[in-house]
């Protein structure tokens, strides 16, 4: 059990942040273990040819059979925002004492890959790392980051409706929070109590964790959490046609307006409905006018959902 106790202060500094490098680093769990992970069986399937290239006994090094990763590849991000470029010169600078205090925590030792100079292991592992996200990542990464967006801000709205502990208490059956503190259940036998002490808990979503995830040290207090609405990520969406609503919106505005029960950007609904990104973006102009849907920009990105309106007009055909 992990335990983190918050002031009122630090109820406060409770933020959510976005780690291209965190997602990296947690993607070799799918790769070492496909079977625990089949919600990206779908992105398991269109790398299997580009992972065949990469520097496999590298990447292997990186993760234990309790499916750990070193912290020094799992940072706190300090905004929803993190550049994976920013996060690779910090891990460059990693210091020595760390680097091997953090694979030893996961691996008892140094694996071999990682004997020698630290300068040379950590150029090694973002080499890898980097051909591991051009190949794999890159390709797919708005669509995935457009699911890890979307939690972020329906999380945000959780808070604004019903609170902090019910937003907290909605993230995972292993995470409760109750006066003051955040527990969290784990496999790790250890039972560890971190005060915050003004250093914010910082919440990430991720694609590759069943459950919930934290650093295996004493790192920043930071809650690794699985994503929302992962199981149409690598679908095109299929939605029963609301014959009613199409014979007035067209096919696509009533699937477009049917999909937006959770906030979607136009990249996601793109990939999810078949359709061109450029088509999609005057439908939800369209539909945005029409006040049957909502926007929000949410850093680069903007992110849609239907409105109370749009709600109430898709329930009407079934009425």
């Amino acid at each position: 059990m992990l335990r983190y106790l918050l002031t009122e202060d630090d109820v406060g500094a409770v933020r959510f942040g976005i780690s291209p490098l965190n997602e990296l680093a947690l993607s070799l769990r799918a790769i070492h273990q496909p079977e625990r992970f089949p919600l990206q069986l779908g992105w398991l399937r269109r790398t299997e040819q580009a992972r065949a290239r990469l520097d496999l006994a590298t990447l292997s090094a990186l993760i234990d059979e309790r499916m750990w990763t070193p912290d020094f590849l799992n940072p706190r991000p300090s905004s929803p925002l993190t550049r994976l470029d920013d996060e690779f010169t910090a891990l460059l600078a990693t210091p020595p004492e760390v680097f091997r205090a953090d694979l030893v925590a996961v691996h008892g030792r140094v694996p071999e890959p990682f004997l020698g100079s630290t300068d040379a292991a950590l150029r090694r592992i973002v080499r890898a790392l980097r051909q591991l996200w051009e190949t794999c990542f890159e390709p797919y990464w708005p669509r995935m980051r457009a699911v890890l967006e979307a939690d972020v801000v329906y999380r945000g709205r959780q808070v604004a409706q019903s609170g902090l502990a019910a937003m907290l208490n909605g993230l995972s059956s292993r995470i409760s929070y109750e006066h003051g503190v955040v527990s969290v259940r784990l496999s790790d036998p250890r039972e560890r109590t971190y005060a915050i002490d003004g250093n914010g808990l910082t919440l990430v979503p991720t694609l590759f964790t069943r459950r919930v995830s934290v650093p295996v040290g004493e790192g920043p207090p930071t809650i690794m959490y699985s994503a929302r609405g992962q199981g149409a990520l690598w679908e095109a969406e299929r939605i029963a046609n609301p014959a009613a609503v199409a014979a007035v919106l067209g096919e696509t505005r009533a699937r477009l307006l049917a999909a937006l029960g959770d906030p979607a950007s136009s990249t996601e609904l793109g990939v999810r409905l078949g359709v061109t990104a450029s088509a999609v973006n005057q439908h939800l102009r369209v539909l945005r006018d029409a006040g049957l849907l909502v926007s929000t920009r949410y850093g680069r990105s903007v992110l849609y959902l239907r409105s109370e309106l749009g709600t109430a007009l898709l329930e009407a055909r079934t009425g």
